[in-house]
């Protein structure tokens, strides 16, 4: 059963100690634009498809959050048909939060974003500006640039030099990249977040180089008028050098527990996995080539820098306890240490990878219902269809493709909002965006009483193979209906000077908003 909360009932249960998911179901767009500090997104669009990942317990007390429109309420029934018993809408959703008098906050990555910000004002992170690296690169000083992000983000765009090692890498790699003690080490990301906590990574860890943090990243470098550079392929040497490992363990290990980490053995975390009165998530910081050649069941992968700098990805309930699993005991140790600093109750599972070997247990969560289309139809008989009148199409990918190219006569929609877009009448065609979500849709349309439900075969790119018509309406769905798409940040990399320095005076800005609740949650030490 489902209880509505007010918003001034559901803060004080923020900070009650209590195990406590509070997941914001609205669109991505509509998320980025206003949310309560501590809500994590799981959007109504692949609600069930998120839900068992974000709260693998069941049990756990989870609170809903929309836009006062109803779609908690939806997502409540689903939860409840997976088995979710302690359930509870955010009463008028998002507005009423604000109405209450709290923070609605604008970006995504709350926690983490606040907590690098925190980092740099308490911890006096060295940084130097775009400029200043331009000088020391003209003049041939002894340095190496690391790049804290994922490889994909790198090979975007780039400082020129610039080598890939994600944050969760640094400490185990960077004797191979920079061996030389007097070289000086440079870390950068595309704002603020990752380099500060990366260049900081690197001085708690004990480095004897000399380190900083590059101020504002990629978007400073092009604030300042400087040319990126793109499609670079440069990372970390793949073998790690067993020279020092030891050392390396032990300064991991001492981070760890000087924040508060804990060592647990592989038994201690499967009576976790069974305990139905606590959430227990077991991450693997490991690379996803190491994943790949030996995966460990019961873990799921998160790189262990996009951990720290996105936590709402994997970790959906605040209180929980979370497991974390490498191969070396480096990077665990020194990923949790920061996780403890956040918030989290953060443990390193003792003898890495090794000790998991045997599958752990994992909590039991109900089956996704979902429905099917009565069959795909060809790219052939939609056209016939649609010249006929007969058939409607809507189509179900992202809305800035939509805009890209679409059908003529498409019209764009998205699980929320699919009911009220469908016109019975006629025989309605889906164009798939993510297939997973088809059936999620497809059950929304059949209780709505929609009969005729059919979905292209090989989607817009048949359609396109077999020779016919593609428009494109850069203007619709107009901004507003875009509610899956957050245009606060998406221009930032786009050579949108205004786009890049809102982005970073919005970071800049996030340690005035808080209150509190909010600024104690975390737990920075020197």
């Amino acid at each position: 059963m489902t209880a509505e909360v007010d918003a001034h009932t559901l803060k004080s249960w923020l900070s009650d100690g209590a195990e406590i998911a509070l997941l914001d179901v609205r669109e991505a767009g509509q998320f980025g634009e206003a949310h309560p500090f501590f809500a994590v997104p799981l959007p109504y669009s692949r609600f069930e498809l998120g839900l068992r990942e974000l709260a693998p317990n069941p049990a756990a007390r989870v609170v809903l959050c929309d836009a006062g429109d109803g779609v908690a309420e939806r997502a409540a029934t689903r939860a409840e048909e997976m088995g979710y018993g302690n359930l509870h809408v955010l009463k008028g959703g998002a507005p009423a939060w604000g109405g209450a008098g709290y923070t609605l906050y604008a970006g995504v990555n709350l926690p983490s974003k606040t907590f690098g910000e925190l980092v740099e004002h308490q911890r006096h992170t060295p940084r130097i500006t775009a400029n200043e690296l331009q000088a020391m690169r003209e003049a041939g000083e002894n340095m190496v640039i690391v790049d804290g992000r994922t490889p994909a983000e790198y090979r975007r765009m780039n400082i020129p030099d610039g080598i890939s090692c994600p944050n969760g890498e640094l400490a185990l790699r960077i004797h191979d990249i920079a061996p030389d003690p007097t070289t000086r080490i440079v870390v950068n990301c595309a704002g603020r977040t990752r380099s500060i906590i990366g260049a900081q990574t690197l001085i708690d860890f004990g480095v004897p180089n000399p380190v900083v943090a590059l101020e504002n990243g990629t978007q400073g470098w092009f604030l300042a008028g400087l040319e990126l550079e793109r499609g670079a392929s440069r990372q970390y040497p793949d073998e790690v050098s067993g020279a020092g490992l030891a050392g390396r363990q032990a300064r991991a290990r001492a981070f760890a527990m000087k924040h508060g980490a804990e060592f647990v053995s592989a038994d201690r975390v499967r009576a976790w996995g069974a305990d139905k009165t606590r959430t227990t998530y077991r991450l693997d910081v490991r690379t996803a080539g190491e994943r790949r050649a030996r995966p460990v069941a019961g873990f799921r992968h998160a790189p262990g820098g996009q951990l720290i700098q996105a936590t709402d990805q994997w970790v959906g309930v605040k209180g929980a306890r979370l497991v974390l699993l490498d191969g070396e005991l480096v990077r665990a140790p020194m990923v949790a240490g920061w996780l403890r600093q956040l918030g989290h109750e953060a443990y390193v599972l003792e003898d890495g990878a090794s000790a998991a070997a045997d599958a752990i247990l994992d909590m039991q969560v109900g089956a996704v219902a979902s429905a099917h289309t009565t069959g795909p139809m060809t790219p052939q008989e939609l056209a016939t269809a649609l010249s006929a009148g007969t058939a409607q199409v809507i189509d179900l990918r992202r809305s800035m493709e939509f805009r890209k190219g679409h059908i003529p006569g498409a019209v764009w929609s998205i699980r929320p909002r699919i009911v009220a877009a469908a016109d019975r009448s006629k025989t309605i065609v889906l164009i798939p965006g993510d297939p997973d979500e088809i059936p999620l849709v497809a059950r929304e349309l059949m209780e709505a009483g929609v009969r005729n439900l059919r979905d292209l075969a090989g989607g817009l790119e048949a359609w396109r193979a077999a020779g016919q018509p593609i428009e494109a309406t850069p203007d619709n769905p107009p901004d507003a209906e875009c509610i899956d798409f957050l245009f606060f940040t998406a221009r930032r990399h786009d050579n949108d000077v205004e786009a890049a320095r809102q982005y970073l005076a919005w970071e800049t800005g996030l340690l005035a908003q808080l209150d509190e609740q909010e600024r104690g949650v975390f737990r920075i030490t020197g």
